[in-house]
């Protein structure tokens, strides 16, 4: 009892953590100098105050937002998958959502229409791969569900290239190419308004089915003997998951190693059991790109893209587990 009730206790632990470290980030940037703000700045100094309330607070909510999907995707993905190196992106949402924001940009959408265009262009990549994997006639549905994400990622992967070889090189090349590097550096109020319905509906989905994700990833006899559904559960899952990530990606781009290195951070944090492991992963996920984003924002005189933040910080944790011997790559 004692032991069931200590990942309860971390999991509250760690939401207070991830609470404090919003609101560090709230008073962190360079204004009106470089590091953290006085809070008693927000009475005093308007200016302060609009910095806070309109540009860092939508800011640091959409970090949490987009950690906390892809920590949780991420999560979901890998138990499903029963692989720790398939990410949040996986079945082509991530290279959907990069093929709808360059379209996007090459077409001259607003930032409105950018978001529109990169949830469709997702939202299209999921569907491909699920259609693909319902017509291989050969091995079983997870196997049919990797192969028809290689190639829908493939497919808009070429998209993608084709579209930056025309794009002009002097504006809409360089405005591709930072989407897709990731950031916040665009979050407002609408468009994390627009992207919080999908991504919260599919965290809360993933972390109130997290005792049904372990089950799905065993093969279809023996989940079915344990009561599962396979394939109906685990297409809501993975739905879920897939369109959570394409509502952030939407918002905020192609930012990549949360979904593959934060479900390892909390299976070290929490233990092997697959149960809390998803909503740890989305509170861990949420520190992380809060931390991140944070990092990118404020710690230099320019701003760095989100995406190279967390492919540095999250390659260095990843190879710090790799030499630890703390990453499984094998099926269990």
């Amino acid at each position: 009892m004692r032991a069931a009730a200590r990942p309860g206790r971390r999991l509250v632990l760690a939401l207070l953590a991830l609470a404090a470290l919003a609101f560090g980030a709230l008073l962190f940037g360079r204004y009106p100098q470089p590091g953290f703000m006085d809070p008693a700045d927000l009475a005093s100094d308007a200016m302060a105050r609009n910095v806070v309330l309109l540009i860092r607070l939508p800011r640091v909510l959409a970090a949490l937002l987009l950690g906390a999907t892809l920590g949780a995707a991420g999560c979901a993905f890998q138990l499903i998958f029963a692989n720790p190196l398939v990410d949040a992106g996986f079945l082509g949402v991530s290279q959907g959502a990069s093929f709808g924001a360059a379209l996007a940009l090459v077409l001259g959408f607003g930032s409105l229409g950018l978001f529109g265009s990169a949830f469709a262009g997702a939202v299209l990549a999921l569907a491909l791969s699920v259609f693909l994997a319902a017509r291989i006639r050969f091995g079983g549905a997870v196997l049919r569900l990797v192969l028809s994400g290689i190639a829908v990622s493939a497919l808009f992967s070429a998209a993608v290239a084709l579209i930056k070889y025309g794009a002009d090189p002097r504006k809409e090349l360089p405005e591709i190419s930072y989407w897709m590097m990731g950031g916040l550096s665009g979050a407002t109020w609408a468009t994390l308004g627009m992207a919080s319905a999908p991504a919260l509906v599919a965290v809360a989905y993933l972390s109130l089915t997290r005792f049904r994700l372990a089950i799905l990833s065993l093969d279809e006899a023996t989940a079915s003997t344990l009561g599962a559904r396979p394939s109906l559960e685990r297409g809501l899952a993975l739905a879920a998951a897939a369109l959570g990530v394409a509502a952030v990606s939407a918002m905020a781009g192609a930012v990549s190693w949360v979904g593959l290195i934060v479900p390892h951070a909390a299976r070290l944090a929490l233990g092997t059991d697959s149960s809390p492991t998803v909503p740890g992963s989305a509170i861990l996920g949420a520190g992380f790109v809060v931390l991140a984003d944070a990092v990118a924002r404020g710690l230099f005189p320019g701003e760095l893209p989100l995406g190279v933040v967390t492919a540095f910080l999250g390659t260095g944790a990843f190879v710090f587990l790799l030499l630890g011997r703390r990453v499984r790559v094998e099926r269990g």
